[in-house]
């Protein structure tokens, strides 16, 4: 008999998440934003845009601290996962929506800087691990090639 999807046991692939790297490359993306804000005369719209930047380093942070806490138990289930994710994503979801609501248009930023930050988590994370399959798909050719 099969175990059903969400209390099949969670398996942690190897990551390579940089919140330092990421940190940095929020900084100067918040740095830029806020100049060319300026410089179009909505400098809020700046601020807002980091503020969108700093929610989804923060909840970078906090998947990261709740994967280690769920698979660090004897039994992690997916389940607990999902629902972690969900709440997580709901509150950031209202609280990005409430901010664009309250001060627009400029309150956009902060939605525009949680999808740009999402978009840079999810490039900075999977381009290492494409070229380090790449560079195994090589090694693996090369033996081959040796081998025949």
């Amino acid at each position: 008999m099969t175990t059903p999807a969400q209390e099949a046991p969670f398996v942690l692939p190897a990551v390579a998440f940089r919140p330092v790297r990421l940190g940095i490359i929020c900084l100067v993306l918040a740095g830029l934003a806020a100049g060319l804000s300026a410089y179009l005369e909505h400098p809020m719209f700046g601020l807002f845009f980091a503020v969108g930047l700093a929610m989804g380093l923060s909840n970078a942070l906090l998947i990261r601290r709740a994967v280690t806490n769920i698979t660090a138990k004897d039994h992690p289930l997916k389940s607990q996962m999902a629902v972690n994710s969900a709440v997580r994503l709901l509150v950031m979801s209202v609280v990005g929506l409430a901010i664009a609501y309250q001060w627009r248009p400029d309150g956009l930023g902060t939605l525009f800087g949680i999808a740009l930050f999402e978009a840079l988590l999810v490039a900075t994370t999977s381009l290492p691990v494409l070229k380090k399959l790449r560079a195994g798909a090589a090694e693996d050719a090369a033996t081959a090639a040796n081998d025949g």
